[in-house]
């Protein structure tokens, strides 16, 4: 009996399912996930510094060993972070232009990260001089540096989100048009694919219904 199969999906449906990985809240969050790793390294500490009591004298004589946070011993990969993560935060509404713009500059900051974090690995104690002079008033005092896990695991993250950023271009060709700059055709964009968590958000600021 004719007709009694299941009916044949529309030509070309299969072909336009969007890659898990390519997914905008994917991608989104995996950026935003690494910066924010990045980001509570620098609150841990990463290096425990044992100043000799010959040196420092009676101003640190009371500390024997003095902790030192990443956001001290690496300053600028506490803000290097931030910028990741804005950047991240900023690629689900951009335009195309703008996306290629915010890739370049999430992988000048996990460079950035990288460098800051592989300066610190190379020569704790001089990362460690701003403060053993903070904590005793003596400046170029020789100590006894201990490293901890976090420096690595910021380089780590820095790499990842480089990765994480350059996939960006990529995946967004996936991603339904935001501006009328991005969309291809007219009626393009409607049967692109799923719509995911920031497309429906993207979609209600419109006054569409994603539904």
């Amino acid at each position: 009996m004719t007709g009694s199969g299941p009916a044949a999906a529309p030509a070309g449906t299969a072909g336009k399912r969007m890659p898990a990985w390519a997914r905008k809240s994917t991608v989104v969050l995996l950026i935003a996930v690494l910066a924010l790793a990045v980001f509570g390294t620098t609150t841990q500490t990463w290096m425990t510094v044992t100043l000799d009591p010959d040196q420092v004298g009676q101003a640190g004589a009371g500390q024997s060993a003095l902790e030192v946070q990443g956001s001290k011993a690496a300053t600028a990969v506490t803000a290097l972070a931030l910028v990741a993560l804005a950047g991240g935060l900023a690629a689900a509404i951009a335009g195309r232009i703008a996306r290629w713009v915010i890739t370049g500059i999430i992988v000048l900051a996990s460079a950035g990260i990288v460098a800051a974090a592989a300066t610190v690995l190379a020569n704790p104690l001089a990362a460690a001089q701003g403060a053993i002079a903070e904590a005793t008033g003596v400046t170029g005092s020789q100590a006894q540096v201990t490293v901890t896990a976090f420096p690595v695991l910021a380089v780590v993250a820095g790499c990842l989100l480089a990765l994480a950023a350059m996939a960006i271009p990529p995946a967004a060709r996936h991603w339904k048009a935001r501006t009328k700059y991005d969309v291809p055709a007219a009626g393009s964009a409607a049967g692109a694919g799923p719509v995911d968590e920031i497309d429906s958000w993207d979609r209600l600021s419109r006054g569409d219904d994603p539904t």
